[in-house]
């Protein structure tokens, strides 16, 4: 394994770590001058923080920092209640791409989305194999379009807890036969976002880890799952302060030739989001040096 004890170099912030100061929503600028100041040499910003800012702005700001992009949040959400919310969510997902392929990024992570409505509080239905078909297709239909710009595309799996509002590919296998179906040829174009939080648990982890190999092992999420956790959503906590042994997760990317950045991803409204982000972004550099 590589040893990070010494230097950042492969830990990238995924700009929800430090959404807020203090509780007050952080400027994507002004975090990525923080994040240059400390030496962080790559983020994963999140579309809403991007448009809020300016793409052309925040092109400009990663390109005079030397920032990479170790991922770009996200896109997915493709199931719908309709022909046109359907259509609404292609044309958003192209957009996504676009954007991803202005920064650089070296991913587009898809959370593709659950049940239509559901996030809202009101599902449309409950036919879940419905769901997950028009994933399927929607996948399909985009990978069509972002290899015609090399973009990969990063399936991430979340924790089953969010299969109806939020996720109905919710282990890594599941992501990876779509990732054969649709990849074959294992051309690189389609693979995973790997995020502890989400997938720790998972007595297939590893195995599923080495089926996927090198070139679909496209991102790795760290963060921690606290016991007790008060909120499944907005309750992550710092690597080192959780149940997760992130270790022995990043070895066995790494086994498989995995040597991109660990990207630091912590929605965590009661804790770190509540205090200032400097401190939050100098606990990330050391326990990435120290428990990741």
């Amino acid at each position: 394994m590589r040893d990070f004890s010494q230097d950042p170099r492969w830990l990238s912030i995924n700009t929800a770590t430090v959404r807020k100061s203090r509780g007050v929503d952080l400027p994507l600028p002004q975090i990525i001058e923080a994040c240059a100041q400390r030496g962080i040499r790559a983020i994963s910003p999140w579309r809403d923080q991007v448009a809020a800012a300016g793409l052309d702005t925040i092109s400009k700001l990663v390109k005079a920092h030397g920032l990479e992009l170790s991922g770009y949040c996200r896109g997915g959400m493709f199931p719908a209640a309709d022909a046109k919310g359907l259509a609404t969510a292609r044309d958003d997902n192209r957009r996504a791409v676009d954007e991803a392929c202005e920064l650089n990024a070296k991913c587009l992570v898809l959370v593709v989305g659950g049940l239509p409505g559901a996030l809202a509080g009101k599902a449309a239905h409950k036919d879940i194999a419905l769901s997950r078909s028009q994933v399927r297709d929607g996948i399909a239909e985009l990978l069509d379009y972002s290899r015609t710009v090399r973009m990969p595309l990063a399936i991430e799996p979340l924790h089953p807890m969010y299969a109806a509002d939020r996720a109905c590919i919710n282990t890594m296998e599941q992501a990876l036969d779509v990732c054969d179906e649709l990849d074959r040829e294992r051309t690189g174009a389609l693979g995973v976002a790997v995020d502890v939080y989400h997938v720790w648990w998972d007595v297939k982890l590893q195995a599923q880890i080495e089926r996927a190999g090198q070139n679909r092992l496209l991102a790795f999420h760290v963060c921690d799952w606290l016991t007790p956790t008060t909120d499944l959503l907005n309750d992550r906590g710092m690597m080192g302060d959780g149940v997760i042994d992130i270790p022995r997760i990043r070895g066995w990317m790494e086994t498989q030739g995995f040597a991109g950045y660990s990207e630091v991803e912590i929605f965590s409204a009661a804790n770190w989001w509540q205090r200032e982000h400097g401190e939050v972004l100098d606990t990330c550099i050391q326990r990435h040096r120290t428990v990741v």
